[in-house]
């Protein structure tokens, strides 16, 4: 679909700011879970079995899913702050930032629960093993591939699909976003 002008600067903040909300809807629900799962381990019956290696990387679990847990609900704070004051573009890079840096974290609690969970079932070596292949499977999804495509927007990819963030001219009865 080719670019509108009909949709002005306040309508494509509002847009990206909803788009930016739905993307927090995925990532909030599986941290919060993640996070659940990290604040109840130490009050299971297996846990005082776990080595001072496997506390300390439990801790760095739990800290970074907390730090990703505030990270990605902050932005809905800082909304509420701002509400109807007219600063849409202020609240959506603020957002965008505090998403970027919740799912940082977000990064750094799932692999350190995966090291945890491997180094607890597996020997240690397969657990380094296991635990890089999960940090680079990670990297590969959230960190290469959406930098080395940040410039799709700009052309039509090889299967026709405009791929960029531009505003598209909507048509009755046509999904926006299909």
């Amino acid at each position: 679909m080719a670019p509108s002008s009909k949709e002005t600067e306040k309508q494509r903040w509002d847009r990206n700011f909803a788009d930016l909300l739905q993307e927090l809807r995925v990532a909030q629900t599986g941290m919060q879970i993640l996070f659940a799962f990290l604040l109840t381990l130490p009050f299971s019956s297996g846990f005082p079995k776990a080595t001072f290696f496997q506390k300390d990387v439990y801790m760095v679990a739990l800290i970074s899913a907390a730090f990703a847990t505030a990270l990605i609900i902050s932005p809905v704070a800082f909304h509420r702050a701002l509400f109807r004051q007219g600063r849409k573009p202020e609240l959506v890079r603020y957002a965008h930032r505090m998403a970027t840096s919740g799912l940082a974290c977000m990064l750094v609690s799932m692999v350190s629960s995966v090291l945890l969970v491997t180094d607890y079932v597996l020997h240690a070596r397969w657990a380094v093993v296991l635990t890089a292949v999960a940090a680079g499977w990670f990297a590969t999804f959230w960190v290469i591939l959406p930098i080395t495509h940040r410039n799709w927007g700009e052309d039509e990819d090889k299967d026709g699909f405009v791929l960029d963030d531009s505003p598209v001219s909507v048509s009755i009865g046509a999904d926006r976003d299909a």
